[in-house]
């Protein structure tokens, strides 16, 4: 127990130095504009973590830390608490100890909460603290071992039986059918694929057909990780049972098909985007898991350097002009348009976006579907946002010259405009738009800012240790000795907590170029991307690798994490 008390957490953050007056007084601003409690939001501005919220309030209220992912917690003390207690209270037991259970949350002042744990389980209760996503993730993987069913585990059912377990799947055709123990086996398979691939924060599902097997991946943090395969007889039922939760035609199995799911896993209610097509062994699905939270963030969890992210902060206060955010599928535009979108999202704004398709709803915010099977495309959509008297306009994309022409006009008119494009780079969006037939003279005028962004894996806090890489790799990277000497070079050794990786979560690296008047000059006279290029990196401009090298020395990332998603140029 910690033997000293403070009146309060966040002066146990500042005393620490991991919060400053300033940053403070920033959250409390929050918290009253918001609603949120105040540790919520030091975590979502990024100026501190869950765990170092917690091990405060632990300090300040007497109690222990307790670091979930290091603790192994025996059976017979889970057994102690029914899941369904332990889920529906968002605790868990950790030991017991002459009739005292000491059993882990994370509010420390929920006492309605303890009485109940008291009255319920007939004991005296002791309390610890821990991040509420820790104890989360600790209940699946406790309760997921001792009384309840895995993925892996119908699939041995499945591989070790020849029995056709797919006969009842006609209990499925309502679906949105209570899934449970009753459910036919491949219903409950399919939740299950879904439910573990949200808990180990993939972004998509894949199920693949091959000639003899079913192959089954998960993306996590934008790498695909392989599971155990389904037999290839299950083929047509996991296929028939995606294709009832999102309404699809089932007999459909020449063409491609589109369509959502709506699903509850845990707390969260979740969207699920599904892709079919056929291939030469049969259909192929994918499925994009939109979680809501993952677009709750500010613009200051986008992995800004402190410059950069002024500089944003500015642009995106300006009344009027085209702000471009570039990059390949993937490579998370649409999360940093959202929190610009966030940061502006205020009563006195009125916001309207034209996307294709609406991924995620913002409450407050006018949202408009692309429809091109009944015409209406960007270009019509922006032409009528324009009656609507927006203040800020968000497109989608732009794909052809209509609807550039369109964004431009719009921000001439008196308008902010957001929008994306598929370039390497921030300079290359220049040329992109002129060789789409876009006047050099209008792309000058009214673009303010092209922001180029990649997504890198960010070292695992729970197993990270420094290490010194190759020197020849060093020199390959341009890394001086003088940087190298002043650097935190850091890589992960696989743990539990990030699923022996390495990594766990991602950043941006981020190549901001702003339409500096040599810049508009270039852009003007057509000048190739190169010359631009030169020019932005003349006047400061940090490119994408550069960006991802200073977040390597920082101990953020590795170097050959930066090197997979961004290569050194000539110019840099």
């Amino acid at each position: 127990m910690a033997a000293k008390r403070k009146t309060d957490f966040t002066e146990i953050l500042i005393h620490q130095g991991i919060v400053s007056p300033d940053q403070l007084a920033e959250a409390q601003q929050m918290v009253a504009e918001q609603g949120l409690n105040l540790a919520d939001a030091l975590v979502r501005l990024g100026y501190t973590t869950g765990e170092e919220v917690m091990r405060a309030m632990a300090e300040q209220h007497g109690l222990d830390y307790v670091n979930l992912s290091e603790v192994s917690i025996p059976p017979s003390v889970v057994e102690l608490v029914p899941e369904s207690v332990a889920r529906e209270n968002v605790t868990i037991p950790l030991s017991e100890s002459e009739g005292k259970l000491t059993v882990i949350v994370s509010d420390p002042m929920d006492l309605d909460t303890f009485d109940k744990l008291r009255f319920i389980l007939n004991r005296q209760i002791e309390i610890s603290l821990a991040p509420r996503e820790a104890i989360l993730e600790a209940i699946n993987r406790h309760y997921g071992q001792t009384v309840g069913e895995s993925a892996d585990s119908m699939l041995q059912e499945f591989t070790d039986t020849a029995i056709d377990f797919t006969e009842t799947m006609q209990e499925a055709e309502g679906g949105e059918e209570e899934v449970d123990e009753s459910s036919a086996p491949v219903v409950r398979l399919v939740q299950l694929i879904i439910t573990e691939a949200v808990q180990l924060r993939a972004s998509d599902i894949h199920i693949e057909p091959f000639e003899d097997r079913i192959r089954v991946r998960y993306r996590i943090d934008g790498v695909l990780i392989e599971r155990d395969s389904p037999p290839k007889r299950l083929l047509g039922a996991i296929l028939s049972r995606v294709k009832i939760l999102s309404k699809l035609d089932i007999a459909e199995r020449r063409r491609t098909q589109d369509g959502r799911i709506k699903i509850t896993v845990g707390e969260k209610e979740l969207d699920l985007r599904v892709s079919v097509i056929p291939t030469s062994h049969g259909q192929s699905v994918v499925m994009r898991i939109l979680d809501k939270d993952s677009i709750k963030v500010g613009l200051r969890q986008l992995g800004f350097s402190d410059e950069d992210y002024q500089k944003v902060r500015g642009l995106i206060q300006r009344p009027n002009g085209i702000i471009l955010v570039t990059g390949p599928t993937g490579s998370g535009k649409t999360t940093s348009l959202y929190a610009a979108l966030n940061e502006l999202n205020t009563p006195d704004k009125k916001i309207i976006t034209a996307e294709d398709p609406v991924e995620y709803y913002l409450p407050g915010v006018n949202q408009v579907e692309i429809r091109h099977d009944i015409g209406l495309d960007f270009s019509r959509v922006i032409r009528a946002m324009l009656r609507q008297a927006p203040n800020v306009i968000l497109v989608g994309e732009m794909r052809d010259l209509e609807t550039a022409q369109m964004g431009i006009q719009a921000s001439l008119t008196g308008h902010l405009v957001f929008s994306t494009l598929h370039t390497n780079d921030a300079p290359g969006a220049v040329t992109r738009l002129i060789d789409m037939g876009v006047p050099a003279y209008l792309v000058s005028s009214s673009v303010v800012a092209i922001m180029a962004q990649r997504l890198i894996r960010v070292v695992c806090q729970k197993c990270k240790h420094p290490y010194v890489p190759n020197e020849s790799l060093i020199e390959g990277a341009g890394i001086t000795p003088e940087m190298a000497a002043s650097a935190s070079f850091v890589q992960g050794g696989g743990c539990g907590n990030c699923q022996g990786t390495g990594f766990r979560g991602r950043l941006g690296i981020f190549e901001l170029m702003l339409m500096s008047p040599k810049i508009r000059e270039l852009t003007f006279n057509s000048a190739p991307t190169e010359d631009i290029r030169r020019a932005a990196i003349g006047e400061g401009m940090k490119t994408l690798y550069w960006d991802g090298i200073n977040k390597v020395l920082r101990g953020v990332t590795t170097l050959e994490e930066v090197l997979r998603v961004a290569k050194r140029s000539e110019s840099d």
